[in-house]
């Protein structure tokens, strides 16, 4: 698996390779926020005959996330860990992580998912 930035990048490979969206960034403080994709190389057979379905899971808790709808995302999670030959298992776990402190304390109306790296 490899990390790209941006959504140009995604697009030119992903005629050959599965793109999925992971994190928006900023990298300065006015700076334009970022989206940061994965990009499978090997997919098992499993995930291909599930390509569709997965893929389409993974946006699904991308937007909800974005959305603040942690309960969707725990039912997501629960369904995509141990997907993709369990290459991007971190960072469900890391999202799993955020849901549940979100769930504990909510962040609140101005709450921007972007993350700020800077």
């Amino acid at each position: 698996m490899h990390i790209i930035i941006g959504e140009e990048n995604a697009n030119n490979l992903e005629d050959k390779y599965t793109c999925l969206e992971l994190d928006v960034f900023r990298f300065t403080e006015d700076g334009p926020a970022v989206q940061a994709y994965c990009v499978l190389e090997t997919v098992s057979m499993d995930s291909m005959i599930n390509l569709e379905k997965q893929t389409n899971l993974h946006r699904k808790l991308i937007e909800n996330y974005q959305k603040k709808n942690w309960t969707f995302c725990e039912q997501a999670l629960e369904n995509l860990q141990g997907k993709w030959n369990g290459e991007i298992d971190s960072f469900y776990d890391e999202m799993h992580t955020r849901v549940n402190k979100y769930k504990d304390e909510d962040p609140g109306e101005g709450w921007d998912f972007v993350i700020k790296n800077y």
